[in-house]
């Protein structure tokens, strides 16, 4: 079951990617047993939920990550430290939709083989006061092995950190991927303290070394949302991802 899994969201995102903005997907499942889930609300804090207060049978959870192309990523680079790229903010809302349509079919066809599932949304379900999602999909991904936070606070991994996370939940076990943590940090700064591009390169210094202004950030995504009105919903500028921990083969 695990490799139909697989195969499925990697045959989904490929055969969906009209115009070469995605990279195979990384997939990682972890158990509800999990004692990180059971300190799920200590650890990120007590708005967050449970597994199996999104599913109440819930006994694994499918992480993925969609790694942006090397186009996507570059193009945001040229545009400098202030403006978000029009293929940046694309991508952004192309690959939320992606995954909303990926794990809502997911479930369905695991719903034909009398397995039963649930999802959460990739994106906007914060709490636009405090600035709380009731579910974090880097954390998922981390439990899941699919790599570790930076100080930016997005995942790196495998692939880098420049892409999107997606997070399905099931009531049956499958046996968590034996994905092992590098023997050092692929974060550069939390390796040796030599790189900081991402606090350097925030448009609006939200982000330090040790803390990100949500609210001065999210003022930010809102003024791409502005300007790229020929787009969805578009809120994004991806600055803090665009350094040497952006793309790996």
């Amino acid at each position: 079951m695990k490799e139909k899994i697989k195969g499925f969201i990697t045959d989904y995102i490929m055969s969906h990617d009209d115009n070469g903005l995605f990279r195979q997907p990384l997939i990682g499942f972890s158990s509800v047993e999990d004692e990180r889930y059971e300190r799920i609300k200590e650890i990120v804090g007590p708005h967050h939920l449970h597994p199996r207060e999104v599913l109440p049978t819930c006994r694994t959870v499918i992480s993925f990550f969609i790694p942006f192309t090397k186009k996507v990523i570059e193009s945001n680079i040229l545009e400098g430290r202030t403006k978000v790229s029009h293929l940046w903010a694309k991508t952004y809302y192309e690959c939320n939709k992606l995954i909303n349509s990926l794990a809502g079919d997911l479930v369905d066809y695991l719903k034909d083989l009398n397995i039963n599932g649930a999802t959460i949304p990739a994106t906007h379900g914060f709490d636009k006061v405090n600035f709380v999602a009731p579910w974090s999909h880097k954390s998922a991904a981390v439990i899941a092995g699919l790599g570790e936070l930076g100080v930016h606070s997005l995942l790196i991994t495998d692939k880098g950190c420049a892409g999107r996370l997606g997070t399905v939940f099931i009531d049956i076990e499958i046996e968590p991927e034996d994905n092992k943590v590098p023997d050092e940090p692929r974060c550069l700064y939390y390796r040796d303290g030599s790189c900081t591009e991402c606090v350097d390169m925030c448009p609006t210094k939200a982000l330090s070394i040790d803390s990100l202004n949500k609210k001065v950030c999210y003022k930010k995504l809102l003024h791409t949302d502005e300007i790229y009105t020929d787009l969805g919903k578009c809120d994004s500028c991806g600055k803090c991802s665009l350094g040497p921990c952006a793309y790996y083969e």
